[in-house]
């Protein structure tokens, strides 16, 4: 056996270094959430209803109220997606969870959901010029939340389900696809997967590797992990290559739960046949040894991964620790292990792979599109349009892919998917690419001129500092 190398004289031992970093590190997690909650009390919610129109007199609501909209409305009736022409539902989507599993919380039902819904909102409106609607829904089975979507989707262009336990995520998201003519997106789903991709697509060309020949671990079978899993493969991703691990070990076909599996979620059986572990058994020792690339989305919990298992990979890996909102592994400790390039879901560290680069642009460019849904050709769309502007604007072990700053993507991203949505014959709206492109720098340059002009005019209250005292706004 050989033997540990001397440590340097002097040097700090690596396990005081290591809770060092897991301390610090943890402090600013901690700084984040405390200056979140006097924000959260100060403001009282992020979002707000204003008119989109002008009122110059009371008169004026003969025109949006009675007797006039009376017209609109049988228009309407007539001809239902007139909808989309008349009113403001081309642009509005609700944002649905039943708080069965909100970021790493769990489940904490609907009125603790409300404030991450609110945020989605604003993401939404920031970021996409979309508006989105929240709305926690008060259920607890897949057919309660499927027969109150559908019956709200008439106020909708699109839904955006969120923060939904696994398996019941699948369920419900596969029923309101095949019941609804409107785009239905899981974004812990659709909208992570496809930041994933993108992000390893840009981390695999980085490392000189092909998807057709790396060996992928994903630590993580819920839905973010299982969607990440079916894009790979159809991507060119050998599925025998692939091995998924849970809280029981690795997934395959001959587990000793795999009847129980096959009975209570059959998209998570699928994947224990489709990829038989990857040829393994076992834990995630097993299944890290040797691997090129983790993609960790499980327990929010620092040392779920550690740096023993990155140094069981093969030489350079990729290691993406995408838990929420503390990552699997502190980026410092990956790479000190070795590991060629880490990504967390958190934008306070480099490399964020997190569905907020993915799901403004899908829905700008599904609701200029009219898309009556989002098949995985779109995702797929997306995640390599995202995946080259990261590659144009400079590929470093740093840089992945274009932050949430760097939002000139964004309307390439929109009009990219718009136009394949053209191309498989769902869109409504059947425009060129630039004409795409065109309307979504419109929109979305609109929304963030919105948020300046309000705080300009002094319609935004201007943010307090640390010690409670408001900023003024320049």
């Amino acid at each position: 056996m050989a033997q540990a190398a001397e440590p340097e004289v002097g040097a700090e031992p690596p396990t005081r270094r290591k809770g060092r970093t897991a301390a610090r590190e943890a402090g600013r997690t901690e700084a984040i959430s405390e200056r979140s909650l006097k924000l959260a009390r100060f403001y009282q919610g992020k979002i707000e209803t204003v008119p989109k129109v002008p009122v110059r007199s009371l008169a004026d609501f003969s025109l949006w109220y009675t007797p006039g909209i009376a017209e609109v409305s049988r228009q309407i009736a007539a001809e239902p997606d007139r909808a989309f022409e008349l009113t403001g539902r081309w642009n509005t989507i609700a944002v649905v969870t039943d708080g069965s599993r909100v970021l790493g919380l769990g489940d904490i039902g609907p009125r603790a959901a409300l404030p991450v819904m609110e945020g989605k909102a604003l993401l939404f409106k920031f970021l996409g010029g979309v508006d989105a609607i929240p709305v926690p829904v008060d259920t607890r089975t897949a057919p309660e939340l499927v027969e109150t979507v559908l019956r709200l989707a008439p106020a909708f262009g699109g839904i955006n389900l969120e923060d939904i336990a696994s398996p019941k995520c699948f369920e419900v998201l596969e029923e309101l696809q095949k019941r609804l003519p409107i785009p239905v997106w899981h974004d812990d789903q659709l909208g992570t997967a496809a930041a994933t991709v993108a992000g390893l697509l840009n981390a695999l060309h980085l490392t000189d590797r092909s998807i057709g020949s790396t060996r992928t671990v994903l630590l993580g079978a819920g839905a973010a992990n299982i969607a990440t899993a079916r894009l790979l493969i159809a991507l060119g991703h050998d599925p025998r290559r692939i091995t998924l691990v849970d809280h029981r070990g690795i997934l395959h076909g001959e587990r000793d739960d795999i009847d129980e599996i096959m009975l209570h979620n059959r998209w998570k059986y699928r994947l224990a046949l489709q990829t038989h572990g990857g040829g393994r058994t076992g834990d995630l020792d097993s299944a890290l040894e040797g691997a090129d690339v983790l993609l960790a989305a499980s327990t929010p919990v620092p040392g779920t991964v550690t740096p023993e298992h990155v140094r069981t990979m093969a030489a350079r890996p990729i290691v993406f620790a995408l838990a929420n909102p503390l990552p699997e592994i502190w980026p410092a400790e990956a790479t000190a292990a070795g590991a060629a390039v880490v990504a967390t879901g958190r934008s306070d560290f480099p490399n964020q792979v997190n569905n907020s680069l993915v799901f403004p642009a899908v829905f700008r460019g599904v609701l200029d599109a009219r898309a009556r849904s989002i098949p995985d050709d779109l995702v797929l769309t997306a995640a390599r349009e995202l995946a080259r502007h990261g590659r144009d604007a400079g590929l470093s072990a740093d840089h992945l892919l274009p932050t949430m700053d760097e939002r000139s993507v964004f309307p390439h991203v929109a009009a990219a998917v718009a136009e394949k949505a053209v191309e498989l014959g769902l869109a409504r709206h059947r425009l060129t690419r630039e004409e795409y492109y065109a309307r979504a720098v419109e929109r979305m340059g609109r929304a963030a001129r919105l948020v300046r002009t309000l705080a300009k005019g002094g319609l935004t209250d201007p943010m307090p500092d640390e010690k409670g005292r408001r900023k003024r706004t320049a």
